[in-house]
């Protein structure tokens, strides 16, 4: 019985009060076939691509004054958060990403990282973010407060835009799921019609969310050099 709408995303399969649904986080590399990692396959040349091109765009967004190899931290929160989306597709799978304890563990020590790092190194570029160039002097005190306010609630933002966007395709999946016992034979057929399409949504925005927050993040790094 289900004490509320939310209450199937909650992490309830326990063995001596551990919480063993988190273990989903790192099913997939059970998933990944020994040859992916000893000889060259489609597997592993498309993958490679997809690095490639991430690393590029990565780059390009760091700039030329950003440190070798930074690209790496963000791909691999990439195919982090990928994989997880992915997996909470499969049934009876817990979806990690829908939750804040996932995302913002993610955003989180992100975000005061960058802001450290800028703060102490780059303690005049980081006042000049706080007045956009051209603002007039009446107005530089509620651009400070404005800005001051939208810097501390990015890494807010980030987790609750991904784990909000996880929730609600997979929740309308539920709800859908949990009606076709009472339906008759015609309308279980549009059911199932509805859920490969709903299904073939979710994948798309499990690749756009985690893009979207691999993206977000590095555009937040490049703001502190």
């Amino acid at each position: 019985m289900m004490t509320n709408l939310f209450s199937v995303f909650d992490p309830a399969t326990n063995i001596f009060n551990l919480s063993l649904n988190w273990l989903s986080t790192f099913l997939g590399i059970l998933l990944i076939p020994t040859a992916f990692w000893l000889m060259p396959s489609r597997h592993t040349v498309l993958w490679n691509n997809i690095m490639l091109t991430l690393h590029k765009e990565f780059k390009t967004l760091l700039g030329t004054s950003s440190y070798v190899g930074s690209t790496l931290i963000f791909i691999s929160l990439f195919s982090m958060i990928l994989f997880n989306n992915f997996m909470g597709l499969f049934p009876y799978i817990f979806t990690s990403t829908s939750h804040l304890t996932l995302t913002l563990s993610l955003s989180l020590p992100l975000w005061i990282a960058f802001m450290l790092y800028g703060w102490i190194n780059h303690t005049q570029h980081m006042f000049t973010h706080l007045v956009p160039q051209g603002t007039p002097s009446v107005l530089m005190p509620f651009m400070v407060c404005i800005e001051t306010i939208s810097n501390i609630i990015r890494p807010g933002t980030l987790a609750v835009r991904l784990s909000a966007n996880m929730i609600a395709g997979h929740l309308l999946l539920t709800l859908l799921g949990n009606t076709g016992p009472s339906m008759s034979l015609i309308l279980i057929n549009v059911l199932l019609i509805t859920q490969l399409a709903l299904l073939t949504l979710e994948s798309a925005v499990a690749i756009i969310q985690s893009y979207v927050f691999a993206v977000l993040s590095t555009l937040y790094s490049s703001e502190v050099y």
